[in-house]
């Protein structure tokens, strides 16, 4: 009779809250099993109560800031919870233009936790059992959120081909969330990058399987390692399921075409390894494949992460249950579509509209059996396991260390593993400094704070971004920068190209800064995914970043001019590419003295450009992605599988940079391949690393691995092991790499495992296209 009541209530439009506390049993017993507990409180649950632990609808218009120290629901969150009792809410803390939030309207870090305390208040004090809200912050690169620390992108992050550092990344990333009251990071982005037209290549960790799935299993590790008693952990959620990266055309969302073998050898592993390290969360991707929607897709959603032993929620990407009936077109009604992706086994819907439909789905016999109540029952185990029924709330005071020093230096030493130096003709890098030096820093990169952040970054205040402009000043004091800016990254409608050879003719040397932007402003227009919406009419920087893929690699605007003027002055020229996809280098790579890469390096990246450029950091980034010479070559990645490619019509098949390339200002040698077999089955793989240069260095040591002969088709040669050691200059170390049975495992015929037997080559070397040492071992 309560839950034909309650029902009744919720179809009127009226509050529970002569409910709230007044209930006991046995779910609010801290004593018992987490299992027992969610039983429980399931079995009092009505079917509205339990949808609405499903819904994680738009938070950041559900507090009303009334004060320096107040911060309550506002009217909208009210009768959302009237309505529906939703039990999550995404990027209440975000600001952006999307948003419309700015550092003036939108939450420093202690009013951010003094507005997640007042929702959980008021939904615990007018809800009949009172079950706290998950909140769901973006923080693939940094919780998006004011005042907190900007790391740089995927992409730049997998440059440093450091896990360790991204354990630490991780961590910070945490306890930023944690002490503002957030409970999920949606984050880190384990895509595999292709195809650089792509619009979010800069969220990604690139294009091999092992490397994505060591950073983001690092990563996922420092954000509590699904260890959710910890005070800083969170529910980190993988993004995105799956093969997202590859759409035809390089087009966002568009279908993938990727075949089940490389599905199973490459797209599958970086997300099991990341769940394998903890993650508690996997989100849906917009994309279908071989015709069947990713958000609907039970082999992938369900089976998959149910033979992984996966023990967290599928969520979807915003909006995209919606996308299988208006998108996609598989299904007829939204209630349709809900049903669809809830018997899939995607768990929470992300927007919260689409699965508002499965009451109806569930009263028509459109659920499978049981659907519903195994996921109401996975988010509810993660409630439980996080103490959220016993500890809701936050001490705003200890939000106020969030964007601290230490986040700003590990911020910073990301930067500088990141930078990758690809040219330095007659070691032009790093500069000799003198003190009558005169430096010309051209370019629309080189003083844009914003420029340097990338997609899914917050609103920053005056002089929290440190640009190249201000690294070099702070680095050098004592020399002459003269900026220029040049041209726009665009706009071509205003540039001063001659005043920027002007002071390139009076300089010793011009650094000129282009590449591209992810920079979101607020005459741009959004779907309301929050993707950008390319429009002629509006010319920003923007050409990278969520919703812009791009149709070539061309630097834009007149910045090809500006580089071609700059050159024909005769002044060394060092080029910095500051960049969220792997832009065209042709000419480049010809004609700069010096050629740099910095991704988007986040709020220190001017610090740490500035430093490598001085010679006060020795640059050991190395590409997470292959650089093509044109888009003719694309798909290009370093582990396609065989056979050998042969030059086109118009020039060469090979990339004009490859997988894991990187140079240094000082040099190694390799020597003593050692194979040590062990009785288990593994490899010892032993190799001797020499820096013979004048400078300390790190060098980043690459194992490669590829079979002579194989049952299927497999790639020419693929990451096994890397390690980034750091070596004085005139010693060396002995570098060993230890690798499982499972490293000379393919996937068979069947679609299954399989050891190869036979002849391995063993590969070591300073990238995919530079081996040092080779040998070869029979398994």
């Amino acid at each position: 009779m309560k839950k034909i009541y309650t029902a009744l209530l919720f179809s009127l439009g009226i509050t529970v809250a002569s409910y709230a506390r007044t209930e006991k049993g046995a779910y609010l017993d801290a004593n018992l099993p987490t299992e027992q507990r969610v039983a429980d409180l399931l079995s009092r649950m009505t079917v509205e109560e339990k949808v609405g632990q499903l819904l994680c609808p738009l938070g950041w218009e559900m507090y009303e800031i009334t004060g320096p120290k107040s911060v309550e629901v506002s009217q909208k969150f009210k009768d959302l919870i009237q309505q529906t009792e939703a039990g999550m809410l995404w990027a209440t803390y975000r600001a952006d233009p999307w948003t419309r939030k700015t550092l003036d309207n939108g939450l420093t870090p202690e009013q951010a936790a003094r507005a997640g305390n007042a929702i959980q208040k008021y939904v615990i004090e007018n809800t009949r059992f009172g079950i706290p809200v998950f909140l769901a912050e973006e923080a693939p690169h940094g919780h998006m959120a004011i005042g907190t620390t900007v790391f740089p992108t995927g992409l730049g992050m997998a440059a440093t081909w450091n896990p360790e550092l991204m354990h630490t990344v991780g961590e910070i990333i945490g306890r930023e969330v944690r002490s503002q009251g957030g409970h999920i990071s949606y984050g880190p982005v384990l895509d595999l990058s292709r195809d650089p037209r792509w619009s979010r290549v800069e969220e990604t960790f690139g294009e091999d399987p092992l490397l994505a799935g060591r950073m983001g299993g690092a990563m996922v590790g420092g954000l509590g390692g699904g260890d959710l008693s910890k005070p800083n952990s969170t529910i980190a959620t993988l993004k995105h399921f799956l093969a997202y990266a590859v759409p035809e055309g390089g087009q966002n969302g568009n279908y993938s075409v990727v075949g089940k073998r490389d599905l199973l050898q490459n797209f599958l592993p970086p997300f099991r390894e990341a769940v394998d390290s903890g993650a508690l969360s996997i989100m849906s991707s917009y994309n279908s494949i071989d015709g069947i929607p990713c958000t609907s897709n039970k082999e992938i959603l369900f089976d998959v992460t149910t033979d992984w032993g996966f023990k967290g929620f599928v969520v979807s990407d915003l909006y995209s249950i919606e996308g299988i009936h208006e998108t996609h077109h598989v299904a007829p009604t939204i209630e349709d579509a809900a049903a669809m992706a809830l018997n899939a086994g995607l768990d929470v819907d992300l927007g919260g509209d689409a699965y508002r439909n499965l009451v109806s789905a569930a009263r028509s016999g459109k659920l499978d059996s049981g659907a519903l109540d195994r996921a109401v029952g996975r988010v509810l185990t993660l409630k439980f396991e996080m103490g959220l029924f016993e500890n809701p709330y936050v001490k705003p005071e200890s939000a106020r260390s969030v964007g601290g020093f230490r986040s700003g230096e590990v911020a910073r030493e990301v930067a500088r593993q990141s930078i990758t130096l690809l040219k330095n003709e007659g070691n032009l890098l790093p500069l000799e400094v003198r003190p009558s030096m005169k430096i010309a820093l051209v370019g629309p990169n080189a003083d844009n704070a914003y420029n340097m952040l990338g997609d899914y970054t917050a609103p920053q205040p005056e002089g929290r971004v440190v640009t190249v402009l201000d690294g070099l000043r702070r680095q050098q004091p004592g020399i002459e920068v003269k900026y220029v800016k040049g041209c726009a990254v665009r706009d071509t409608s205003t540039a001063d190209i001659a005043a920027a050879v002007r002071a390139a003719l009076e300089a010793d040397v011009v650094i000129a800064v282009v590449g591209g932007s992810s920079a979101r402003d607020f005459k741009t227009s959004y779907k309301e995914t929050g993707a950008a919406v390319v429009d002629a009419t509006t010319v920003s920087d923007m050409e990278c970043g969520e919703g812009y893929d791009r149709e070539t690699l061309d630097l834009l605007g007149l910045q090809p001019q500006l580089l071609k003027a700059l050159k024909e002055t005769g002044t060394p020229l060092v080029v910095v590419y500051i960049e969220g996809r792997p832009l065209e280098k042709e000419w480049a790579a010809e004609n700069a003295d010096a050629l740099l890469t910095a991704y988007y390096p986040g709020q220190e990246g001017g610090n740490a450009i500035a430093e490598v450029i001085f010679g006060k950091y020795n640059p050991a980034g190395r590409l997470p992605v292959t650089v093509p010479r044109s888009v003719g070559q694309i798909p290009i990645y370093y582990n396609r599988r065989a056979p050998q490619l042969h030059p086109y019509v118009e020039g060469e098949a090979s990339p004009r940079y490859p997988f894991g390339y990187g140079l240094s200002y000082t040099t190694f040698d390799y020597s003593g391949l050692n194979l040590l077999p062990g009785d288990d089955g593994t490899l010892t793989v032993e190799a001797t690393v020499t820096n013979s240069g004048d400078r300390d260095g790190e060098e980043v040591v690459q194992l490669y691995l590829h079979p002579e002969y194989a049952a299927t088709v497999q790639p020419l040669m693929r990451l096994a092991d890397f390690r980034r050691v750091s070596i004085p200059k005139g010693e060396s170390r002995k570098v060993c790499f230890k690798l499982p049975v499972s490293a000379f495992e393919i996937i068979g015929p069947d679609y299954k495992p399989m050891l190869q037997k036979g002849s391995w080559d063993i590969m070591v070397g300073a990238s995919s296209a530079d081996i040092r040492l080779k040998g070869s071992h029979v398994m």
